[in-house]
């Protein structure tokens, strides 16, 4: 397996006519990070694959990977690899096939290319299934087959659009362990365009929010989530409530919203109670300040137990102020 490589955006803006889809971008991506290009639909994370990949030209800047300057190459010659969200098999050729049709096109014996194809079936426990059709597979299993093609030619950058957004919920969470492990084991770059906060977080060591074609924000799960720098951040990396305080913008996570009765002597926001749902290990709880802001509140199940509220009830919204985040 080729070496990892570093990733460098240097001012990449893409135009499509008049529209501005990314807009003088810099990035920097350290060698063998899993980072994911995070956000809504529009916001330019899949227009930036696709010119890191080479399928779409850029407008202006460098993309620089390994140190080499790589803006003006087509996708062959960069070391990268590109796994489609549609994954994109041959249907008319067996799995080991597939995943070894890159390798004829350069040339390679049979021999060679299959031997090849069969230990990236092996990296992603499809060695059962070489001989069938990608027709005679799961949505799953067409995955794992695509992934062991993209990384038939030993690329020192893989590229993922979406992967795993038409699995079902169950099955997401399987491959998020599976990709996560095979990150890790063959210690290459991954970059992936995901528009689901959850997947980014789970996945990601590097996670780059992006809005509007610019970054938003970047940093670790952790921190993006904890420090939240904007309302856009807060409201679309999810579990946070965005509210005025003392003239102040702030966001306070739900985890760290309490709902008390109301008392004499305790310092709080008055709300009503909207709805109540009991998720497991806590309990959600939906609120309407007196002014029409909406909150919403994890309580741990014993400590909604101990002291049940039902939808209508008046209560206090409270926090520690301590760990409410500034917003810019």
């Amino acid at each position: 397996m080729a070496l990892p490589a570093a990733l460098e955006l240097v001012s990449v803006t893409k135009r499509y006519d008049a529209t501005v889809a990314v807009d003088t971008l810099d990035l920097k991506i350290p060698a063998g990070t899993y980072c994911c290009l995070l956000g809504p639909s529009g916001c330019g994370k899949t227009s930036t694959l696709r010119m890191i990949a080479g399928h779409e030209a850029v407008s202006e800047g460098d993309i620089i990977l390994g140190g080499h300057n790589v803006t003006d190459l087509p996708p062959a010659k960069r070391g990268t690899a590109m796994m489609f969200q549609s994954y994109a098999l041959f249907p008319h050729l067996t799995v080991l096939d597939n995943v070894a049709f890159a390798l004829k096109m350069r040339g390679i014996d049979k021999k060679a290319r299959h031997k090849r194809a069969g230990e990236l079936l092996e990296l992603v426990a499809m060695t059962p299934y070489a001989g069938r059709l990608p027709s005679q597979l799961s949505g799953g299993q067409q995955q794992r087959v695509a992934l062991a093609r993209a990384l038939v030619t030993e690329p020192q950058i893989l590229l993922l659009d979406e992967p795993l957004s038409a699995l079902d919920p169950f099955l997401k969470g399987r491959m998020r362990a599976e990709l996560k492990r095979l990150q890790r084991e063959l210690g290459i770059t991954f970059i992936q365009v995901t528009h689901d906060q959850e997947e980014a977080m789970a996945l990601a060591d590097h996670v780059v929010l992006m809005n509007g074609g610019r970054i938003e924000q970047q940093g670790s799960s952790r921190d993006i989530f904890n420090r939240p720098r904007t309302e856009f951040v807060a409201k679309f990396i999810g579990g946070h409530n965005v509210l005025s305080d003392a003239g102040q913008r702030i966001a306070v996570r739900a985890d760290h919203l309490a709902v008390v009765a109301l008392a004499d002597g305790i310092i709080g926001s008055p709300a009503r109670l909207v709805d109540a749902e009991y998720l497991g290990s806590y309990v959600a709880l939906s609120l309407t300040l007196d002014d029409g802001t909406a909150l919403f509140a994890h309580v741990p199940e014993d400590a909604f137990d101990a002291h049940p509220f039902t939808p209508g009830d008046r209560v206090l919204a409270t926090w520690d102020p301590a760990k409410a985040q500034p917003l810019q």
